[in-house]
C-alpha cells in the first residue's frame, strides 16, 4: 500500500487567487480549465443569505437607533464593504475561514506522476461531504486546483452560531464549533481539525493510500515566502551537518592530545640512572621524540605568555592614565562649580527670592491698578492726585 502524507492546513483566504481571477507565478495556465470549482458564490451575498433576517429581527427589537446594525451585517463588523480578503472584526473575528488540504507532495502526487489524479479523487470525495459533516460552517467557496504543482483543495467557510443574546444568528466560530460538538476553548477547533483528519484518513485507506502523520502545513505564507523558509532550513541543516563533522574532528583531536598526555605522564615515571657507558641516561627514540617536543611547546608557551604580560601592561599603563585625566578633569569641574557658587549665579536659593519678589510686584501692581479703577469710579480722580503721604510724621494730608 502506497504511503503519504496529509496536510491541513489554515489557507491566507484569497478568493482572487483561488478563482484564478489572477493567475500566480507557480500556476500553469494550460491546465487551469483542469481546475474544478464545487461552490462559487460571492461573500455578499452569503452574508446575506446568513444573517440579513437576523439582523431584521434584531434592529426591531431595539427601540434606540444606536443600538441598530446599520447597513449591512458585514459592514457593521468590519467597517468596509464586502472583499475577497479575510478582514478581521475588532473583536477578532474573521469574515471567513480558508482551510487548505492537500494528499503527498510533488514527488509522490504531483503533476506528471501516476498517483496525480489518485490523490486528486480522494480530496474530491472528502469536500463533497464536507457541508453535510459541519452544517455551521457555510461553505460559500471551495475549489480543487489541478494547475500547480501538486492537487489541492481551498475551502473557504464562514462559521454560524447561535445565541440568546443580541443578534440570534453570527458570525462566530467558538459557537459553531460548540453546536457541532466539539466543546469551548482552545483545544474545540483541534478536536474538529483531528476528526476531519480522521475522515480523509478513511478515504485514502479505501482508495489504496497508507495516510502517515499530517505534516505541518506553511500555514499563511505566500509561496515566495515559504520557498525562502525553506532554503533557510535547509542551510540550517547543512550547516548543522557541518557543525558535527567539525565536532568530531575536533573529539578525535581531543582523543590524540589525551593520548599524548599520557605518554607523557609516562615520561614522567621514566627512571633513570647510570649505564655501563658512565653517568648518562638512555631513552628509548620516541620518548625522546616526546621530550622534545614538550620542550619545544614549553619555549612557545613562555614566549606567548610573555606577549601576553607585554599587553596586559600596556592596557594598566592606558588605564591608569585614564584615570588620571579624569581625576584631572574632576578636579577642574569641583572649582569651578564652587567659583559659580560664591558668586551666587544662577543658584536656587537666589532663584527662589528672585521669583517671590516678582511675584509680590505683580500682585502690587494688579491691587493698584483695582484701587485706581475703583477711586476713578467714584468720581475721586482729582483728589487722588492731590493725596500726599507724608513719611516723615506718618500723616495723611491733602495738598
Amino acid at each position: 500500500m502506497k504511503e503519504k502524507r496529509i496536510s491541513f492546513g489554515q489557507g491566507k483566504g484569497s478568493l482572487t487567487h483561488n478563482n484564478r481571477e489572477f493567475i500566480a507565478d507557480n500556476v500553469d495556465p494550460l491546465r487551469t480549465p483542469q481546475n474544478i470549482t464545487f461552490v462559487c458564490q460571492p461573500i455578499s451575498e452569503a452574508y446575506d443569505q446568513l444573517f440579513k433576517e437576523s439582523t431584521e429581527r434584531y434592529n426591531a427589537k431595539q427601540k434606540r437607533n444606536d443600538r441598530k446594525v446599520h447597513g449591512s451585517y458585514y459592514e457593521h463588523l468590519f467597517g468596509v464593504k464586502p472583499c475577497n480578503n479575510v478582514r478581521t472584526a475588532a473583536d477578532k473575528r474573521k469574515s471567513f475561514y480558508e482551510d487548505v488540504v492537500q494528499i503527498g507532495k510533488m514527488e509522490d502526487s504531483g503533476y506528471g506522476t501516476e498517483d496525480f489524479q489518485l490523490v486528486a479523487e480522494c480530496l474530491k470525495e472528502y469536500i463533497e461531504g464536507f457541508q453535510k459533516r459541519n452544517p455551521n460552517f457555510y461553505v460559500f467557496n471551495a475549489v480543487l486546483h489541478m494547475d500547480e504543482a501538486t492537487p489541492h483543495l481551498h475551502i473557504d467557510y464562514i462559521p454560524v452560531g447561535h445565541y440568546k443574546r443580541g443578534q440570534d444568528t453570527q458570525n462566530g466560530i467558538a459557537q459553531a464549533l460548540k453546536e457541532m460538538g466539539y466543546g469551548e476553548g482552545k483545544m474545540a477547533i483541534a478536536k474538529w481539525r483531528a476528526a476531519e483528519i480522521e475522515v480523509m484518513n478513511k478515504i485514502c485507506l479505501e482508495h489504496g493510500i497508507k495516510p502517515l502523520a499530517p505534516e505541518k502545513a506553511r500555514g499563511t505564507l505566500e509561496i515566495p515566502e515559504y520557498k525562502e523558509k525553506r532554503r533557510q532550513a535547509d542551510e540550517l541543516a547543512e550547516q548543522n551537518a557541518q557543525v558535527e563533522t567539525e565536532l568530531g574532528e575536533k573529539r578525535e583531536m581531543l582523543k590524540a592530545v589525551k593520548e599524548k598526555t599520557a605518554k607523557l605522564a609516562e615520561i614522567d615515571s621514566i627512571e633513570t640512572g647510570k649505564t655501563v657507558f658512565g653517568g648518562k641516561v638512555t631513552v628509548s627514540q620516541e620518548d625522546w621524540q616526546n621530550v622534545a617536543d614538550l620542550a619545544r611547546k614549553e619555549v612557545a608557551s613562555q614566549k606567548q605568555t610573555k606577549k601576553f604580560r607585554k599587553e596586559r601592561d600596556e592596557a594598566v599603563r592606558e588605564r591608569d592614565e585614564l584615570k588620571a585625566k579624569l581625576s584631572a578633569v574632576s578636579s577642574e569641574l569641583a572649582t569651578y562649580k564652587k567659583a559659580e557658587e560664591q558668586k551666587g549665579l544662577f543658584t536656587r536659593e537666589k532663584l527662589k527670592k528672585e521669583a517671590a519678589r516678582i511675584s509680590r510686584e505683580d500682585e502690587l501692581s494688579r491691587k493698584l491698578k483695582k484701587a485706581e479703577a475703583f477711586i476713578s469710579a467714584c468720581g475721586l480722580s482729582s483728589d487722588f492726585q492731590q493725596y500726599k503721604y507724608n513719611s516723615t510724621t506718618r500723616k495723611n494730608v491733602l495738598e
